[in-house]
């Protein structure tokens, strides 16, 4: 069970400032759910596949194709510092 004064303990880490009505709002709501989970433990899961969503999915992007970009001139000239065709940018491993 939760109570009130861990609503509040929760509510004050997280910076919120919550109502006295909204407190005891949440401390209800919060049990409910708990409650409810605790309903979902007493299932005999044993033969149930894990899964990562409920229903069935597909990826519905693009593929990835590559293409080479004909206007390589046009896209350096955006760089902020190149060197001949290459964009330059700064060393971030190595020796100092």
């Amino acid at each position: 069970m939760i109570d009130l004064d861990q609503v509040r303990k929760v509510a004050s880490l997280a910076r919120l400032d919550l109502t006295t009505i909204e407190e005891a709002q949440f401390t209800t709501q919060l049990n409910s759910i708990l409650d409810y989970v605790e309903q979902l433990s007493e299932l005999d899961t044993t033969d149930v596949p894990p899964t990562t969503r409920a229903i069935e999915t597909r990826n519905i992007t693009r593929p990835d194709e590559l293409e080479s970009f004909r206007d390589r001139e046009s896209l350096l000239e955006n760089a902020p510092d190149r060197e001949a065709n290459y964009f330059k940018v700064p060393k971030i491993l190595g020796n100092e």
